[in-house]
């Protein structure tokens, strides 16, 4: 059971806060966030594979060596990257939650958003920390909005499901819309959970779901300097704490991905400029490997995103994205077909185009969510990855992004 309107504050024990501190130039956008958990939490976190990273993720690094952390503190509107200085600042922010959260600077996930290679005025912070660490609150308002950068949309979700009779939440918040073609998460998504799992569990359903959600998510092919996931379980739900990969373990882990892969969806449908989300699903694959390569290289085709745009059913376009997309397949055997809710329409049997009609097609095409169906006829392996079409406003978004 999931809910779009509860986020990271529907677990027992969290509180958050949101407010705009003034690193973003309009005073009507939030740009500081803080969550926190009522105790010391077992921690976990998965990062940019970008080899430019920015400061903030290096210190949450080292703060999550031990597998604990308290509390989480973002800013938007500054990435704190590229700088020579970032860690220093990023250290001196996990300070300012000690200083007015009570919570040890060393159990802080600290993390930013922005522009890259533009100096963070740690000032401007400090200044609000006493108001933002004020404000924490159990309805956590504020928080999902002071994470954002060019999103139009905030994303929060949260799912429950039971362990040996206990309930148990996991609740999530997210900010991601352009810069996005992760191979670990997005580029922000902090959750939170008060079930009681081990910190080798925890990272271990984080890893394997991210798999299947956030890497399978691209708006324009570009991976950001500071992707970062992270997830903090406080045990406030009093169940045994899941130890193995159990029944308890195989419930946590199918929460967690009604949680991200909702927030998946948010991130694809909320794309730069984007009009519509599009959502490919194929199944058939020889092997999960096989069938997740596929399936991300139609949705990141240019080609293909662009033809969305227009909802044209230029179906061969996904076809030339399968057949370069490096995956193990027979073209000779794929089935493709679009469908939204206007309908659905078969396009291509057996890697050859069939008839259909464009008038239909073309309804199909035009609704704000669309699926790819492919079906590759060469095995069991399914993936789903999340996309979105190539418009106009995207190159306009990013032409005077830092302005």
């Amino acid at each position: 059971m999931s809910n779009i309107d509860s986020g990271i504050c529907a677990p027992k024990g969290f509180k958050a806060s949101g407010i705009h501190a003034g690193i973003r130039k309009n005073k009507n956008k939030k740009d500081l966030a803080l969550i926190v958990s009522e105790c010391p939490a077992y921690a976990a976190a998965v990062y940019t594979t970008n080899l430019v990273k920015g400061a903030p993720l290096t210190v949450t690094e080292k703060h999550l060596r031990n597998g604990i952390a308290q509390a989480i503190l973002c800013n938007s509107g500054n990435a704190n990257t590229c700088n020579a200085d970032g860690e220093d600042i990023a250290n001196e922010m996990c300070a300012l939650v000690e200083r007015y959260a009570g919570i040890k600077a060393d159990d802080v996930i600290i993390a930013s958003t922005g522009v890259i290679g533009q100096s963070l005025d740690v000032s401007v912070i400090a200044a609000k920390m006493e108001d933002l660490a004020g404000g924490l609150s159990p309805s956590g308002e504020g928080a999902a909005e002071a994470i954002m950068t060019t999103d139009t949309k905030k994303k929060q979700v949260c799912a429950s499901f039971t362990v040996g009779g206990k309930l148990c939440t996991i609740g999530g918040i997210a900010k991601g819309s352009g810069m996005i073609h992760p191979n670990m998460a997005t580029l922000l998504v902090f959750l939170t959970t008060d079930a009681a799992i081990s910190p080798d569990m925890l990272n271990a359903a984080l890893k394997e779901d991210v798999a299947d959600s956030f890497n399978m998510v691209s708006v324009d092919g570009d991976t950001s300097t500071n992707d970062m996931m992270s997830i903090l379980a406080n045990g406030m739900a009093e169940n045994a704490e899941i130890t193995s990969k159990d029944a308890g373990y195989r419930a946590f882990k199918k929460a967690l991905h009604t949680v991200t892969s909702a927030l998946c969806r948010m991130i694809a449908a909320d794309g730069e400029g984007a009009t519509k989300l599009v959502e490919c699903r194929l199944s058939g694959a020889k092997n999960k490997k096989t069938a997740r390569i596929a399936a991300k290289s139609i949705i990141t085709s240019n080609l293909f995103k662009a033809a969305m745009f227009g909802a044209d059913a230029n179906w061969g376009r996904a076809l030339c994205a399968l057949g370069y997309s490096g995956a193990a397949l027979d073209v000779t055997k794929i089935d493709l077909s679009f469908a939204s809710v206007a309908g659905r329409v078969d396009v291509c049997k057996g890697g050859a185009g069939i008839p259909f009609s464009e008038e239909i097609a073309k309804d199909v095409l035009t609704q704000n969510e669309i699926y790819v169906l492919v079906e590759l006829n060469d095995g069991k392996s399914s993936a789903t990855a999340w996309g979105c079409d190539l418009t106009y406003d995207y190159v306009k978004i990013n032409g005077d992004y830092r302005s």
